[in-house]
């Protein structure tokens, strides 16, 4: 089989086309995709618990840790630690976090406009159908391998 014709080349093509916009888009402002993906999944008011940021992100803790100094240093973020229980930690959007949040979330609403735009709806219906489909049947196969079982497709 040609890599063209495989669904997992033509998902990563497609990420990887997205990513490089954004990042062309982010860059204007001195930012990166990756940063602004991370702001926006922080609530802009009360914060995000620390240990929540991961799994929204679908990044794993350790690289998180390093992306999280690096918003810091940048006076993105601040961290505030419970008077309660000094192990839980809220990071909390600067005033400029929320000025990096609010331009990748007009990055996100203008691709995804100009995508619903070009695209009829009838399309990306089925479009949300398939990839929803498939993100629940790459779980269900995650799920088999955690718990130590070869699916005999992939064998």
């Amino acid at each position: 089989m040609r890599k063209e014709k495989t669904i997992d080349f033509q998902i990563k093509w497609a990420w990887h086309s997205i990513s490089r916009m954004y990042n062309a888009y982010a860059a204007r402002f001195d930012t990166t995709m990756a940063v602004g993906y991370v702001l926006l999944n922080i609530d802009i008011e009360h914060g995000t618990p620390a240990t929540k940021i991961a799994p929204l992100l679908g990044m794993e803790p350790r690289s998180l840790v390093r992306m999280l100094k690096n918003l810091e240093e940048k006076g993105l973020i601040r961290r505030e630690v419970s008077k309660d229980d000094k192990r839980f930690v809220r990071i909390v959007l600067t005033e400029l976090g929320k000025e990096k949040r609010e331009l990748a979330r007009e990055g996100v609403i203008s691709f995804n406009t100009m995508i619903r735009d070009k695209i009829p709806l009838d399309k990306l219906v089925v479009f949300f159908d398939v990839i929803k489909d498939i993100n629940r049947l790459v779980e269900e196969e995650n799920q088999k391998l955690k718990a130590g079982e070869v699916a005999e497709d992939l064998e």
